[in-house]
């Protein structure tokens, strides 16, 4: 059951819902966004816990209307004059069936409304839909030698795998709850270890954090790029070994990051009750990787992140998004040029971390 769910609902309310569960080990729980489509009415958030892990349930909700001006679960009271002749739910009981790729969700709220969704989820796969245009070295440095200015971002993976964070990819679903526990944990146990103390309450602040724990191995919904097609190159051959043998490429993602701030609406916020895709400079408090890096990020609450770029390119008749894909076979002839330019896992790396990877690599033959 646990996972991102999107589908349309029927009943009282039409519209689009989403459904983030997680697994919780005895039972699930999560947050489910109902987004209606008729003007007038707030979207709202559904909070719920299961009893069991049976397929077949029933749970009780907790609901919050969404503020249309800060896109904020809040209480009724606080936004009742911008829906005039409307009652809004503060609860609801929830039926919920599951079974394989499929969620059939029954709600009945406590002022009698019936909302009901039926959703069938494609099934995932690790690897990208997206056919990458394989390029030798020599190939790739003359296309992004022509590519205009800062127009563009670059992420290196050692495998053509689908974009997809961290946050995600550990089967974690709902941001509520990273917000919630995670958060506040991580800021009690790294505040006595950074020298400046975060304050979380500051946008930029929080984002600094957040990208600060990404850096540093904690799973977040935050992706990497780079503004620089020689460093994503360099992190797509650094976990290739000096004697690999194997067939196969590295990837070089390329994303319109222009044409997508244009485009679509960037949200600063992690647990928005819309989908987004949203790009994201964050100051480099106590992090010193993001300057020689020329980190970019983007922040998202979408699990399938290149399933909902396609569907945007579909709506703009454009592309976003591509792919180079470049020879393993070239490693070491890549990992020499790098080295060159100055990109090296010293420079990537500040630190004895750095330093120790940067000369192993060149010390030793394997």
């Amino acid at each position: 059951m646990k996972g991102q769910w999107i589908g349309n609902t029927q009943g009282d309310f039409e519209g689009r819902i989403i459904v983030n569960i997680d697994d919780l080990g005895k039972n699930y729980g999560g947050v489910a966004f109902l987004l209606p489509d008729k003007k007038g009415f707030p979207a709202s958030a559904g909070y719920f816990k299961t009893t069991d892990k049976k397929t077949k349930t029933t749970c009780k909700s907790f609901v919050a209307p969404i503020d249309p001006r800060n896109s904020l679960p809040t209480v009724w009271e606080n936004i009742q004059h911008l829906f005039p002749g409307v009652a809004h739910s503060n609860e609801a009981t929830v039926e919920i069936r599951f079974e394989k790729n499929k969620l059939h969700l029954k709600v009945k709220t406590n002022l009698g409304a019936n909302v009901e969704s039926n959703i069938t989820r494609k099934p995932f796969t690790t690897t990208s839909d997206i056919k990458g245009d394989r390029k030798s070295w020599e190939e790739y440095k003359a296309f992004v030698s022509k590519l205009a200015g800062h127009n563009n971002i670059f992420r290196g993976q050692r495998k053509p795998w689908k974009l997809k964070t961290a946050f995600h990819r550990r089967g974690r679903y709902d941001l509520t709850r990273f917000l919630n526990d995670d958060l506040s944990l991580l800021y009690r146990h790294l505040s006595a270890r950074t020298s400046h103390v975060f304050n979380l309450q500051i946008p930029n602040e929080n984002g600094a954090f957040l990208n600060l724990v990404q850096h540093h191995g904690y799973p977040t919904p935050l992706l990497d790029w780079t503004y620089s097609p020689y460093v994503a190159a360099f992190f797509a051959f650094r976990e290739v070994v000096k004697t690999e043998k194997t067939a196969g490429d590295v990837r070089v993602y390329i994303f319109d990051q222009e044409n997508w701030r244009s485009h679509w609406s960037q949200l600063i916020m992690l647990n928005a009750p819309y989908l987004h895709l949203s790009m994201m400079e964050f100051l480099a408090i106590e992090n010193e990787r993001l300057i020689p890096q020329q980190s970019a990020t983007t922040v998202t609450n979408i699990d399938d992140i290149e399933s909902y770029v396609k569907d945007k390119e579909a709506l703009k008749q454009c592309t976003y998004l591509t792919a180079i894909d470049i020879p393993v076979s070239e490693r070491n002839r890549v990992m020499q040029e790098l080295s060159f330019m100055g990109i090296t896992a010293g420079s990537m790396f500040p630190g004895l971390d750095g330093a120790c990877e940067e000369l192993t690599e060149k010390m030793f033959d394997q």
